[in-house]
Parts: C-alpha cells; structure tokens; sequence
C-alpha cells in the first residue's frame, strides 16, 4: 500500500470537459499510511482515512479557491488546519463534495505526521509557476 503524489488523472480529462468549476465545494481529507491512493483515484474513499480526535469523516472544506496565471494556470488553496486534534496521517486526498466526490489531487506527507491534542495543519506550496499545489503549462 502506497499514497504517490499525484494530480489525478480523472481529474485532467474532467477539467477540459468542464465538470469542475470554481464555485464548487473542495474538501481534503487524511489518510493514514495503510491507504492506497495514487494519479488513478477517481473519487474520495473513507477506506484507511484517519480518524481521532478532531477529525470528521470526510475531512474538511477547502477555502481560499484561487485560480491564477497567465502562461501557467495555478490551483492553490489556503492551508487547512484541525485545531485541538489528535490523529496521524501519512497523506490526504483533495476532492470535489459538489460532483459526486470526484478526485482532484494526491497529497504524500513523506511520513507519518503526528498531532497530540493540538492542530494539524496541511501546509500547502507557495503560489507560483513553478511551486503552486497544481499546475497546468
């Protein structure tokens, strides 16, 4: 079992034909490293997402939607954040609630990351050509 970063490959094909659009609701979830999640995800799955104190099924809604570019379209989000949580994760799944939980992006933490009755934050790229969470060029 692995989570590879990836931009999902539904995704690409569902972007061009004009399923996802910015008004829609994103959200992320955890999962633990027992999960398996890769550029073939197609939609969001509660198998192996974490669970503890803190957390809700399903994640949580994404806010701060920015779309920028001029020779690079950029996707970012401002980062997400469970206050007063005790949970583990080893990656997370970014998807779209508002069509039927389609798969966006794969996020691997590179390891497990821990919080203990504090908050877990996903710190997300810096805005960029070269750095955003999604790049299309």
């Amino acid at each position: 079992m692995a989570i590879t970063a990836a931009v999902c490959n539904s995704w690409k094909s569902e972007i061009v034909g004009g399923t996802h659009a910015a008004a829609d609701v994103y959200k992320i979830a955890l999962y633990t490293s027992t999960a398996t999640l890769d550029a073939t995800t197609t939609a969001y799955s509660a198998t192996n997402e974490v669970s503890g104190t803190g957390y809700t099924a399903a994640g949580t809604t994404l806010s701060g939607f920015s779309v920028t570019g001029t020779t690079t379209a950029r996707l970012d989000f401002t980062a997400p954040s469970w206050p007063s949580s005790t949970i583990t994760a080893r990656g997370a799944l970014i998807y779209n609630s508002s069509k039927s939980n389609k798969a966006v992006a794969v996020l691997n933490f590179g390891s497990d990351i821990t919080s203990t009755n504090g908050t877990f934050t996903v710190n997300m790229p810096a805005v960029g050509d070269s750095t955003s969470l999604i790049r299309i060029a």
